[in-house]
Order: structure tokens, then C-alpha cells, then sequence
């Protein structure tokens, strides 16, 4: 169903191409609409495929005089090529290619906003390029600052939030020596608390799950000498992400944050004024959230995360069996 949908769609923008009812810049704007239409909600890579093939049509017939046209045209593409599945960074690196060439023509003829979103692409594609060593985490900060410039927490609180959480992934996968470990931790930390105080529950829900999870798994990792406080303020953060992630909207997500919640729970006493009294009751939720999340990510298939907690499970029926043993 989905292929003749996508070769009706095709064969339609061609057919509207050939025809003269409307002038050339309407044209490109016709591929360019179709393409976006096409790559917003694929069902399948052809539809990817499609979209880039109408975008490089669309390029093709831009003129000298609609360097805009020819710029939008690019930048669509470099979007669509970002998405396609692909085990190399071939596509990536087209993609990057397009968003570099068509930046220079948007900063002389675009609205500040639409700069700014092509350079949060731009960011997107350099940071999934670093795995291939094909581009670096800075250069990648580097565009998603830029980008932050114009999407400001007061006036793009969405914008904002997703180029906070960017920025504080890519410093905690900044490649530093040992003594720099706290530092990025740090400014990760501090990126997800900035994005968190303009984005709320009830405006941008999927976002604010994000960053509350994301935050706490940067908190339980942060060098410091009060590691039960860091723990305590990682569990709200974990509470405040599920008062969106449920096991029936979003388990996947579900599954992970309390798989996390789990972690947390696996290092803090029971009583935080003695915690030398141990964490029999903490490792006994800890234990109930593994085997819900192992068992929904066994439901989805996530295989590689069912083993991670399989691991984590083992290792808190180990500590469970020494508490009780102590206990006794």
C-alpha cells in the first residue's frame, strides 16, 4: 500500500512539473512540498528515496535568481538523507554536504529561525558522523550553540529543550582525560537543568521526560562527594520522567527510565541517615523494576537491553542474598 502511495505521489509531482499551469518557482515549491511529505512520516526507506529524488529535481530546476528555492531544496534533502537507514555514514555525510551548502545562501536571503534550524540539523548530523570518525563532538556543540542563539528558552522552549539535551549528550561523550571526567558531567548536568526550566509537564511532555531521564542518569554519575544527594535528586528526576513514560504509551522508554530508576535505587541506603544500616527494601524494588523492564524489552525485542538488565539483575540477587545473609 505504502509503494503506490509513494508512486502516485512521484508520478503526481513529475506529471506537475511537465504541465504548464503553474510558473517554475511554483513548481520547485510543488517538489519541494511533496518531498516533505514524503520523508515526515515514511513507512518505508523508498519513501526516503522518493523524497530525495523530488529534492534533487528541485534543485535541479532552481534558477540563479531563487537562490532560496534552491537553498530550501537542499536543506530538505540534508533531512532526508539524515533519516535514511544506512549501516555507513555515507548518507550522513551527504546530508552534511547539503546543510554546507545551502547555509551560506539562507544566512543572505532567510529568516533568522530557519538559519537556526538548519544549523540544529547540521549539529544532529556532525554529532551521528562522530562514531565513523568522520566529525567531532566540538564541531558539533559548535552548530547546536549557533543554533541557540535564535531558538532561546523564552521564545522556543522546544527548540531549546532538544538542543540542551544535544549539547549535554555530546559533552558526555567528549573524549577527556581523567581529570576532566567531572567537568563534562558538570556542564552536561547543567545543560539539562537549563533546558528543564522552561519546558513543563504540560506544555511539552515528551520533552520534559527527556531531559528529567537524562538528567538523572547524568546526576548518577557525577564525581562528588555527596553521592547520596546526587542519588536522591536522580530518583525525583526518574519520578518526574515516568509521570510521562507509561508501560502502555511509551514502553520502550518506560522500560528504560526504570531500568535507571532501578540503578539508583540499587545504591541508596534505605535510611539516608545511616546508610550503613544497608538497602534491603531499595534493592527489593530495585529488583521489581528489573524484571518489569527485562520483560518489556524481551515483549520489544530490544535484545541488547534485555541482556544489560539481565546482568543488573544478577548482580542484585547477589548483593540481596549478602544483605539477608547479614540480616539473619
Amino acid at each position: 500500500m505504502s509503494a503506490s502511495l509513494t508512486d502516485s505521489t512521484v508520478k503526481a509531482a513529475l506529471e506537475a512539473i511537465e504541465s504548464d499551469m503553474a510558473t517554475l518557482p511554483e513548481k520547485i515549491e510543488m517538489l519541494i512540498e511533496m518531498a516533505a511529505g514524503l520523508q515526515s512520516k515514511p513507512r518505508s526507506p523508498q519513501q526516503i528515496e522518493d523524497a530525495i529524488f523530488l529534492y534533487c529535481r528541485a534543485i535541479e530546476l532552481c534558477p540563479a535568481e531563487h537562490p532560496l528555492l534552491r537553498a530550501r531544496g537542499l536543506t530538505g534533502m540534508g533531512t532526508a538523507l539524515r533519516i535514511m537507514p544506512a549501516e555507513g555514514p555515507e548518507f550522513l555525510l551527504e546530508a552534511k554536504a547539503a546543510y554546507d551548502a545551502a547555509l551560506p545562501i539562507l544566512q543572505e536571503h532567510a529568516a533568522p529561525e530557519e538559519i537556526a534550524e538548519t544549523q540544529m540539523n547540521l549539529g544532529v548530523v556532525i554529532q551521528a558522523l562522530v562514531p565513523f570518525h568522520k566529525a567531532t563532538l566540538k564541531n558539533a556543540i559548535q552548530a547546536y550553540q549557533r543554533a541557540a542563539r535564535v531558538f532561546n528558552g523564552q521564545n522556543y522552549p522546544q527548540e531549546f529543550a532538544i538542543i540542551q539535551n544535544n549539547i549535554a549528550i555530546a559533552y558526555l561523550s567528549l573524549p577527556l582525560a581523567a581529570e576532566g571526567e567531572g567537568m563534562r558531567q558538570a556542564m552536561a548536568v547543567q545543560s539539562f537543568e537549563e533546558a528543564l526550566k522552561w519546558v513543563t509537564l504540560i506544555d511539552y511532555p515528551s520533552e520534559y521526560a527527556m531531559l528529567n531521564n537524562n538528567l538523572a542518569n547524568a546526576l548518577q554519575y557525577l564525581p562528588t562527594v555527596h553521592p547520596i544527594e546526587n542519588n536522591l535528586k536522580a530518583l525525583a528526576a526518574y519520578n518526574e520522567a515516568l509521570k510521562v513514560r507509561t508501560a502502555q504509551d511509551t514502553p520502550i522508554e518506560y522500560a528504560n527510565t526504570i531500568s535507571n530508576k532501578a540503578n539508583v535505587l540499587f545504591n541508596l541506603p534505605d535510611d539516608i541517615e545511616y546508610p550503613a544500616k544497608g538497602n534491603l527494601k531499595n534493592l527489593m524494588k530495585a529488583k521489581t523494576y528489573y524484571q518489569e523492564a527485562y520483560a518489556m524489552f524481551r515483549e520489544y525485542e530490544q535484545w541488547e537491553q534485555a541482556e544489560i538488565v539481565k546482568q543488573a539483575m544478577q548482580e542484585v540477587e547477589k548483593e540481596l542474598q549478602i544483605q539477608l545473609t547479614i540480616n539473619n
